[in-house]
């Protein structure tokens, strides 16, 4: 989103027609370098790259139409309609930054109350 604070890795969402149908794009991204994790995977394909060590890219194979999928574009749609609540999001992101360093998973948990309590407020 233009002008919030983000980390310094690319974040994709890709729309699939399903998760077991998009199971062949998992060897075809690992040719091209994009190591292949089983995290969420009732939701989505994730791939991170170069490699889970150090991370530049994140590719998320969503199944388009989804739950998943529905709320991450209702969530970008309004932060971006509300410069307070991106402000109020850039600021919860450096903090969980600083708190969990070397701990995604709790970064993205700490992220959790914030994103459902604007999805309430967007839907």
């Amino acid at each position: 989103m233009p002008g919030l604070a983000a980390k310094p890795v690319i974040d994709i969402m890709a729309g699939v027609k399903s998760l077991d149908e998009s199971r062949p794009a998992i060897p075809a991204l690992a040719a091209i370098g994009y190591c292949y994790f089983p995290y969420r995977p009732q939701q989505m394909h994730w791939f991170c790259k170069p490699s889970p060590a150090f991370r530049t890219h994140h590719l998320h194979l969503v199944p388009f139409g989804s739950k998943h999928w529905n709320e991450r574009l209702v969530f970008r749609d309004y932060v971006r309609r509300n410069s307070a609540t991106a402000k109020e999001y850039a600021e919860l992101k450096q903090r969980l930054a600083k708190h969990y360093k070397f701990d995604r998973e709790g970064y993205t948990e700490g992220k959790g109350p914030f994103i459902q309590r604007i999805l309430q407020l967007a839907i």
